[in-house]
């Protein structure tokens, strides 16, 4: 979280200019389609479209990686763009590897296609990245945008407290309805939704990219299952409901689809999957939380640059972004941002509450100063009514300079918001020590030695809570797989 906070108005900049974009893997089953008509190639309108919108995305999701990683998944990604029809030519495709902790892959007008690194480790195979890549480009190639443009009443880049994550979570309560407003900016939940039979296509036509570039096309149903197992290792881990993914907006019956995908490719397909290449091509990525961007472990964010920490209440997860922190629970919701800073603590209280909401005016009914951990801080709340409900929002704010402040907000129902005073209590400076002391994960491909078992390996796994099941998911294992002395495995380790 590099805290890059912009206004509402440069939000919906980027959404005009990204409406297009595809969902980040929406996971839905339906019946086979079949892709009609020949595909339009690459026009002058889409290439001007998707070179406006590239930037601002790149700033939306972290960046573009370099080095020889993303050089190879570039690489892959425009061998199974030119399968689409789109055009012929490598060079007309930008294939780009983004610095993202999330699961996403998504794809523009323009020639435009993109991965984050998290899915990318996720993957076990070339096979599998050409898969997820080509199911992207399906998208486009179908020009499914354009066609769920007119229906979508809302698309734009959300936050992980976005509408879809507040919705699902506490449904069409109080906190649903009004945080789905509050809670609306950020990135890195693409909510663009494509019908079952569009997502059904992408997969098809995906698997039939595969097959035109030699692929083993049964790829893509085992790089659905590992998605579906990534999405229940994350909701046990958090604790909520196996609902929502990450990398989608809504995930019904994930597995029909693997199902469906191995039937389309044939149970008995074959082709190459590029393995080992492709191990030693994302060996060294980051896994997980950049600490440039803030690292997330467990209930504690640090973040070395800012010097800073807090720590989430119990019973509530985390989850960074690249404009804010989300702190998430069954029983309210928050997040952790900047806005700008002229000195006045009370000034800012007020300006985060009058950007909180564009259906109700939102302000404190008092400003109290306090101080937190040798932190000038202060805070206000309000009572709003939401649906059927009542909710209080709350804003604490920290000054950290002359020029920079931070500030939580949050929302609980009504007489609920002292949940939230560990997390108030707990923001604080951080020293040059503790500041070089947060390492990032990377993945680490090993090779399998006689006596290795799943325990003794996922022991190494730089994680203390489920370092098996993490481990397992990984390498798309389960607990009664069998490991071969030679066989690659990938780690996540310090």
């Amino acid at each position: 979280m590099p805290f890059a906070r912009r206004s509402r108005a440069a939000l919906l900049t980027v959404t005009v200019l990204a409406a297009s974009v595809l969902p980040a893997w929406v996971l839905k089953s339906g019946s086979a389609a079949q892709a009609q008509g020949a595909v339009q190639s690459i026009s002058a309108a889409d290439k001007k479209q998707g070179a406006e919108a590239h930037p601002q995305l790149l700033q939306e999701f972290g960046g573009a990686m370099t080095g020889a990683q993303a050089t190879y998944v570039a690489s892959v990604g425009k061998t199974i763009a030119v399968q689409s029809g789109l055009s012929n030519a490598k060079g007309d495709f930008t294939v780009t590897l983004l610095n993202s902790p999330v699961n996403n892959a998504f794809a523009i007008p323009g020639g435009y296609v993109y991965v984050t690194r998290q899915l990318a480790a996720l993957m076990n195979n070339e096979a599998e990245l050409a898969g997820v890549l080509g199911h992207e480009v399906g998208h486009v190639a179908a020009r499914h945008s354009s066609k769920r443009q007119s229906a979508a009443t809302r698309n734009a880049i959300l936050g992980a407290l976005g509408q879809v994550l507040t919705g699902a979570l506490l449904g069409n309560s109080a906190i649903g309805q009004i945080g789905q407003e509050i809670f609306s900016t950020g990135s890195q939940l693409l909510t663009l939704k494509y019908s079952r039979g569009q997502e059904t296509e992408a997969d098809n036509l995906g698997i039939t990219y595969l097959q035109r570039a030699g692929y083993d096309p049964r790829a893509m149903s085992t790089v659905l299952q590992s998605l579906a197992n990534q999405n229940a290792l994350d909701a046990a881990i958090k604790g909520t409901t196996n609902q929502v993914p990450q990398w989608a907006s809504t995930h019904p019956d994930p597995a029909s689809r693997v199902r469906a995908a191995l039937t389309r490719a044939g149970a008995s397909a074959s082709g190459r999957t590029n393995r080992d290449v492709f191990l030693n091509g994302v060996s060294g990525l980051t896994y997980g939380d950049d600490p440039a961007q803030g690292i997330v472990d467990g209930s504690k964010f640090t973040h070395p640059a800012l010097r800073l920490a807090f720590q989430a209440p119990n019973g509530f997860y985390l989850v960074n972004g690249t404009q804010s922190v989300a702190i998430s629970g069954q029983s309210g919701k928050g997040e952790f941002s900047t806005a700008s800073y002229s000195g006045n603590l009370e000034s800012y209280i007020r300006t985060v509450f009058s950007g909180l909401s564009s259906q109700q005016q939102l302000a404190p009914q008092t400003v109290e100063r306090t101080t937190i951990n040798g932190l000038t801080a202060a805070y206000g709340a309000t009572r709003a009514t939401s649906g059927n409900g009542q909710v209080d929002i709350v804003v604490y704010a920290y000054e950290f300079s002359p020029t920079q402040a931070y500030h939580f907000v949050t929302i609980s129902q009504a007489g609920q918001s002292g949940q939230f005073n560990s997390l108030f209590r707990s923001l604080r400076r951080i020293n040059a020590t503790e500041a070089s002391a947060v390492k990032p994960r990377r993945l680490s491909v090993v090779t399998v030695k006689t006596g290795d078992t799943l325990q003794s390996l996922s022991a190494r796994m730089a994680f203390t809570d489920r370092p098996l099941e993490r481990f397992l998911v990984l390498n798309g294992l389960t607990s009664t797989s069998k490991l071969v002395p030679g066989q690659k495995v990938k780690l996540a380790v310090y």
